[in-house]
């Protein structure tokens, strides 16, 4: 029973930082990714939806990326648009977002970058080191 103990609370250490850093995601609210971008903010946006794999996937690869480097939380905002509730919203339908599992990157009034459906490791790594 010991040794099933010692086990069960590594495991619960090192899964316990990368659910942190989960909650560096802001959920969105209206006007929150504008108002990141007027303040000169770099914004790194994930519309996902809870019940998707995909979605699930990516956030897995972006949380592994950002505890190995953490320049990307220092330089850029993320947050979180949930697609059930705002897919026919304004935050999606402006910038032509075509389904769950996009990811979007935001510098003022440019797209520095869009991932759509991808969970490669190096894709999304490209994506967070244009935020830098």
């Amino acid at each position: 029973m010991k040794r099933r103990h010692l086990l069960a609370t590594l495991a619960a250490a090192t899964v316990a930082p990368l659910s942190a850093l989960a909650a560096n995601f802001t959920d969105y609210k209206p006007g929150l990714i504008e108002a990141a971008l007027a303040d000169g903010k770099t914004v790194f946006v994930d519309y996902s939806a809870p019940w998707c794999s995909t979605c699930k996937r990516q956030e897995r690869v972006i949380n592994g990326l950002r505890a190995e480097n953490p320049s990307y939380d220092a330089a850029m905002t993320f947050v979180k648009v949930d697609w059930d509730t705002y897919k026919n919203h304004e935050v999606t339908v402006f910038r032509g977002i075509p389904r769950r599992s996009t990811l979007i990157l935001l510098r003022g009034e440019d797209e520095l970058g869009r991932i759509v459906a991808g969970t490669s490791q190096s894709q999304i790594k490209s994506l967070l080191d244009a935020g830098l």
